[in-house]
């Protein structure tokens, strides 16, 4: 069989511990059911990136309930949300987990309209922590002002960098440097001296703080000083599919978006039981997985106008910096059902 040329698709941690136990003669009778499943189920490429906000993806997966409604999903593991977006548009992979940046997704729906449609986003905010600035555990700033001037990494991808800059800007840092960096290394950034601070995401605040190398300066960043409320939702990264699967499998799409509607039910009602699926999918294992703050998760058909007047606030921002080039309507890009 020929390689296919794509972006390296990792067994899930169970699936490791599977095979790992079988012995030679197990692996052929574990081989055997899979090939019946993989001829007889759709597939359907997933696309996630390693924050905590992809645990619905995540404790899906691990628990089954792709398999239960007798899909077969292939998980795909990618640096950034920007490539994740970038795949969908290109038919490598047919829908993102949540976590992917929702500007990320909305770039793509601008440049080749009705390709996305959004199932289910991720706010957070100062009480659903995802986002937040984090400095070294000894710098001496206490306000986000105190970072003017200074070096400040940023996530790659444009929705990190935009708003790393608008933070710091309405913040009252001017003069600041904006450095893109791969989020799995801001820790190590900050406590080498590279970076001054820098605009993350969970896990990596909580990474920081327990080894003692970073602290949060402010957390909730994006509802405080883009949206003009700590407690609004940020609508920042969400879980989608390409509009080709919907059209070309209804039926399949419909059972993946139950089934993972099941994975939301199931962070919603066991946090913590939903914490140990971050293992294996975020840089965090362990006892650690017990320290993330999680997201919040919307459902297609749970938003209500306000959420939507937020999300719509949102992407307002990136029309207003002309990253976007026409201005996107939220409720456009929505699953229906």
């Amino acid at each position: 069989m020929a390689l296919s040329k794509k972006p390296l698709t990792l067994a899930t941690p169970a699936s490791r511990r599977q095979l790992l136990q079988a012995g030679a003669a197990g692996l052929a009778v574990l081989a055997a059911p899979a090939i019946v499943r993989a001829q007889g189920a759709p597939k359907i490429r997933i696309g996630y990136w390693p924050i905590a906000a992809g645990l619905p993806f995540y404790s899906a997966v691990e628990l089954g309930y792709f398999k239960a409604a007798g899909l077969d999903v292939e998980v795909q593991r990618y640096a950034g949300a920007q490539q994740i977006m970038e795949a969908m548009l290109a038919d490598r992979c047919d829908g993102s987990a949540n976590g992917t940046g929702s500007a990320n997704i909305a770039i793509g729906e601008i440049a080749a309209p009705g390709s996305f449609k959004i199932f289910c986003s991720n706010p957070s905010n100062v009480k659903n922590v995802l986002d937040q600035v984090l400095v070294p555990t000894a710098s001496t700033a206490k306000v986000m002002a105190d970072l003017k001037g200074k070096r400040v990494a940023s996530g790659p991808g444009i929705q990190n960098v935009t708003l790393a800059k608008a933070v710091l800007e309405r913040g009252g840092a001017t003069g600041a440097t904006v450095v893109e960096l791969p989020i799995g290394q801001h820790v190590a950034a900050l406590a080498a001296g590279q970076v001054d601070g820098c605009y993350t995401l969970e896990p990596t605040g909580t990474i920081g703080r327990l080894n003692g190398s970073t602290r949060v300066l402010e957390a909730g960043v994006i509802a405080k000083y883009v949206l003009g409320d700590p407690m609004a939702p940020w609508f920042g990264g969400s879980a989608s599919l390409t509009s080709a699967l919907i059209k070309k499998n209804p039926e399949a799409a419909k059972k993946f978006i139950g089934a993972y509607g099941q994975g939301v039910a199931f962070v919603r009602s066991k946090p913590a039981d939903a914490r140990q699926y971050l293992k294996g999918y975020t840089a965090i294992e362990g006892p650690l997985t017990g320290e993330v703050p999680l997201a919040a998760y919307t459902m297609y058909n749970e938003f209500t106008p306000g959420d939507i007047a937020y999300f719509q606030k949102f992407f307002d921002l990136f029309s207003d910096k002309g990253i976007f080039s026409s201005r996107l309507m939220v409720d456009s890009i929505l699953y229906k059902g």
